[in-house]
């Protein structure tokens, strides 16, 4: 069934693949969203997740597959093959995407699975559907340091053929500041989960925590979830989740998606994974100027980021 349904889902792509350009983005509550998610947002806020869902956020590449892939492996007991039953869009739909027809929007993914679900978004908190704190559902945000997520999505949006053409790495830090990249402001985006996750029982964790020590954070998550697994199982699940072994692997890697929506020739999904990365891409002009924008639009908050460990 799951090879059939990464055919399909691979299929799709390419048939629209015509279809596929980068699509502008459009304002929706303040928040530039594709054009597509703009168009369909009366339906995306209406979903109600079932109670027993579990939402993941991130904003963009900040560690969403990785998480994704330690909950499904902690929901299985560690078995790898079991989270090899489909590609992590299939297995994790992706709540607010709408892409051109044939390809299965993320409600329609959701329609056709079973609660419990693991649901991704990267919507800011205040455009997360209300059923999700309406029935309670469990959230695991995940957050990374400013200048690794820019640059790490800087690749990103170079490589994704959907999103708006990122221009020059000075003229993105830009964007980046003012919040002019699809999903927003990552400023409001950690802070607002920040400043609700005691309210809202959202664990909130740290990229930079998940490479100094994953089983830690994999013991956290797990505990989150109610869930207990072995001391062997947790191991094997570190070691599944390893940046190596999530780069090989075709599941977890987003190689189901072609080169119209994906061009891993230009930069892999999975690029490099570390903390840090910035220093090779920042002058100590922008590195300077960047700080000094950072503190403006964090000040008052006391979230525990670094960008280096």
């Amino acid at each position: 069934m799951a090879k059939e349904e990464e055919l399909t889902y691979h299929e799709a792509i390419e048939q629209a693949g015509s279809s596929m350009f980068r699509f502008p983005l459009v304002r929706v509550r303040g928040v530039p969203l594709m054009s597509l998610i703009a168009k369909e947002w009366d339906s995306i806020w209406a979903f109600n997740p079932d109670p027993s869902d579990l939402l993941i956020s991130t904003y963009p590449k900040a560690g969403t597959t990785w998480t994704q892939e330690i909950v499904d492996l902690l929901l299985h007991n560690g078995d790898a093959e079991a989270c090899k039953r489909a590609p992590t869009p299939i297995r994790s739909p992706f709540l607010e995407i709408i892409p051109p027809p044939p390809v299965p929007s993320g409600l329609d993914l959701l329609k056709k699975t079973d609660p419990p679900r693991i649901i991704k978004t990267h919507l800011p908190i205040e455009l997360v559907p209300l059923g999700f704190w309406e029935n309670k559902c469990k959230v695991i945000y995940v957050a990374r340091n400013a200048k690794d997520n820019l640059v790490s999505y800087y690749y990103f949006d170079l490589m994704n053929q959907t999103q708006p053409e990122p221009g020059p790495f000075d003229g993105y830090v830009h964007k980046f500041m003012r919040g002019d990249l699809a999903w927003g402001s990552w400023y409001d985006h950690v802070k607002g989960y920040w400043e609700a996750r005691e309210k809202r029982n959202i664990l909130y964790i740290f990229y930079e925590d998940m490479k100094e020590n994953p089983r830690r954070e994999v013991v956290r998550i797990m505990k989150y979830l109610d869930l207990s697994v072995s001391e062997e199982v947790i191991d094997r699940i570190v070691d599944l989740t390893s940046f190596k072994n999530m780069k090989e692997n075709p599941m977890a890697n987003y190689s189901c998606i072609p080169k119209p929506v994906f061009d891993h020739s230009i930069s892999p999904f999975m690029r490099k994974g570390v903390v840090g990365d910035w220093k090779n891409h920042f002058s100590d002009e922008q590195s300077k100027m960047f700080d000094e924008d950072y503190e403006r639009q964090m000040k008052g908050t006391n979230i525990p980021f670094r960008t280096l460990i």
